[in-house]
């Protein structure tokens, strides 16, 4: 089965360079047309942004760049205004703008918290927001938000950057649930590539191979006609995986257990791996406890 874009109308940002190039070009070598967003200087252009744009159109795609911050919900609105007077659709948006600001907790300023924050999770809220409304009417919409192994697992100099990325998991789970009768669907792609910003972090040869050309068959895959939902993709080095959250099931101490006591005690029971299993939604937890709570005091529920 070949996945192919034609006809439709993807925005990738942070698609000037790495991870978020490779994207833009692999969505515009599946017929896409794409929207290659990269922070743009004082007069909005990008160059980089621009080289992209300039290999799509050479290979026969059709391309612009845009220089929106995606921190800041005017320019972006600018760039998906610009996007439907060019091609009167959007069809596809790839979360992939970031930045890094590394430092312990203890010696990061909470400035340099904040503006992690506001690229990642604002940044991708807001160009959410922008097309969210486009897509309902179209009744067609493909999301990928950015995460990290560094969300899902944390890391060391990381809090601000982990913080943002475990967010997406939040974003993802609810948009999923509000988007999915008008066939939006919502996924997440936690990436490992050999890029500006993970360069040094692997020897040399594994750096190599670790190519961000390695990740994007991932972006075609989770933005086609038969993409899944909210599912997070792991990917790198050829190699892809499924992250997923699980819950132990746990036990009730009520009437009369609730106490830290109580919690001491059952606590091999509550942290028993066995018949765990992965929630669909927030509801599911408390109708959980509702129901061990129920069956502990010989109660049905309704």
């Amino acid at each position: 089965m070949s996945i192919r874009l034609d006809g439709q109308v993807a925005i990738v940002t942070g698609g000037g360079q790495g991870l978020g190039r490779c994207h833009a070009l692999a969505l515009a070598e599946r017929g896409a047309r794409v929207v290659v967003n990269d922070l743009g200087d004082e007069n909005g252009s990008s160059a980089h942004a621009a080289a992209v744009v300039d290999e799509i159109e050479t290979a026969g795609g059709e391309a612009f760049a845009h220089g929106a911050n995606v921190a800041s919900f005017e320019q972006v609105e600018d760039m998906v205004a610009v996007a439907m007077e060019t091609w009167g659709r959007i069809d596809i948006l790839v979360n992939n703008a970031g930045i890094l600001r590394d430092k312990t907790f203890l010696k990061m300023s909470m400035d340099e918290f904040r503006l992690v924050i506001d690229v990642h999770l604002i940044g991708s809220a807001n160009c959410t927001k922008a097309v969210w409304e486009i897509m309902r009417e179209q009744q067609y919409g493909r999301i990928v938000f950015t995460t990290s192994s560094s969300g899902l697992y944390g890391n060391f100099g990381q809090a601000n950057y982990c913080a943002a990325k475990m967010a997406m998991l939040g974003l993802m789970n609810t948009l999923h649930l509000e988007g999915a009768k008008y066939d939006i669907r919502v996924n997440c792609l936690a990436p490992t590539a050999g890029t500006a910003m993970t360069e040094g972090l692997f020897p040399e040869p594994v750096f190599k191979l670790m190519a961000p050309e390695a990740v994007s068959p991932g972006v075609v895959f989770l933005t086609g006609p038969d993409a899944p939902q909210r599912k997070v993709l792991c990917a790198g080095g050829g190699s892809f995986a499924i992250f997923k959250g699980f819950e132990t099931e746990g036990l009730t101490l009520a009437p009369d257990g609730v106490t830290a006591e109580g919690i001491a005690a059952a606590w091999d029971t509550i942290d028993d791996e066995s018949g765990m299993r992965e929630l669909q939604n927030g509801f599911e937890q408390p109708t959980k406890f509702a129901e061990q709570a129920a069956r502990k005091l010989g109660l049905e529920l309704s």
